[in-house]
């Protein structure tokens, strides 16, 4: 056994040995705090001694910081700060000017969680998302490495090209895609606005086949997409990455250094859902994947779980985090 197998297995025994202790600290809504941006009024969940190492906790679409009601009670026993945050658009997270486009273009949720690290005073710290809250991990990673410490990387690499023109997509993953066309057009922002909770939950279904959630956790999780602004924000990050909207000018720059596909160098970790209906690639790293990840830790595959890993399998995640962290030591 060598040693990051080592460290994974321990921590996956740290992990395993309170998941019922865990289990009985979830069954309660965890309290919801808030921290004031330049740009928004951000909600999240923390979990541990405030002096603990930081551990930022990013959602994808459609969910929302119930995600990791598994996941931040474990670091918090683990000795880390997990602060699991509502994106722009989600929950309690609200835009302070109500003039102002409701954007979320992807470099706009990067800089978001530099924001919330920098109104929170935290200077150095660690990310893990998946799907929008993946691509803002990345985005933070590789923008500010001087900044994020490690990263665990639900579904991988996934900065988007917005500036130059769009490739075609195998036939395939543009079937999987249909939602996005369907945000495109009016009659999607419609769909959006007056079935927003059949409709992202058929997504739940969809993205995550093997998944038997409870129509209890759906509820939980679908009171976020009742925000003012998710419609709007929803629709502009769909229109935005095909070219069907404009970005914030402020931003312009950001997305066309996102463009080239920056590495991410700190150390990381990947997961891939083994029943993601996206798809996963093989568990042997790459080549590719050393070019786009020079401090590879490790790419897992984790087994029963779809697209909303956290939510299924918080132990892979919990146990992702620590042995990333412990491989930074």
């Amino acid at each position: 056994m060598n040693r990051r197998q080592f460290v994974q297995g321990s921590a996956a025994a740290f992990i395993a040995s309170r998941l019922p202790h865990l289990a009985a600290q979830t069954s309660a809504a965890p309290q919801v705090k808030m921290i004031r941006t330049q740009v928004l009024e951000i909600g999240y969940h923390e979990y541990g001694d405030p002096s603990g190492f930081p551990v930022i906790l990013l959602h994808g679409f459609p969910d929302d910081a119930h995600a990791y009601d598994g996941v931040g009670p474990a670091l918090a026993k683990a000795g880390y700060r997990a602060l699991a945050v509502y994106l722009r658009g989600y929950g309690p997270t609200r835009f302070l000017d109500p003039a102002a486009p409701r954007t979320a273009e992807q470099a706009a949720i990067g800089q978001d969680v530099i924001d919330l690290a920098d109104a929170l005073h935290l200077e150095r710290f660690a990310v893990s998302g998946f799907d929008w809250g993946g691509r803002a991990a990345c985005i933070a990673a590789a923008l500010h490495p001087d900044r994020v410490r490690a990263a665990v990387l639900v579904g991988g690499y996934s900065i988007q090209d917005t500036i130059d023109p769009p490739r075609a997509m195998p036939p395939e993953a543009a079937r999987r895609s249909w939602y996005q066309w369907y945000f495109n057009t009016e009659a999607g922002q419609i769909g959006l606005e007056q079935t927003r909770r059949p409709l992202c939950e058929l997504l739940w279904r969809e993205w995550s086949p093997t998944w038997h959630f409870s129509e209890e956790m759906y509820s939980l999780t679908a009171a976020s997409f009742e925000n003012p602004d998710f419609v709007g924000c929803v629709i502009h990050s769909y229109r935005h990455r095909h070219r069907n909207a404009p970005g914030e000018p402020r931003f312009l720059e950001t997305e066309r250094q996102l463009a080239r596909r920056p590495p991410i160098t700190v150390p990381t970790i990947v997961l891939h859902g083994g029943d993601d209906a996206f798809g996963h690639p093989a568990a042997e790293i790459t080549a590719g994947d050393r070019k786009t990840f020079p401090h590879l830790v490790d790419k897992r595959i984790v087994d029963g779980a779809g697209h909303f890993v956290p939510h299924e399998k918080p132990e892979a995640v919990t146990t992702a985090i620590i042995d990333v962290l412990g491989a930074t030591k």
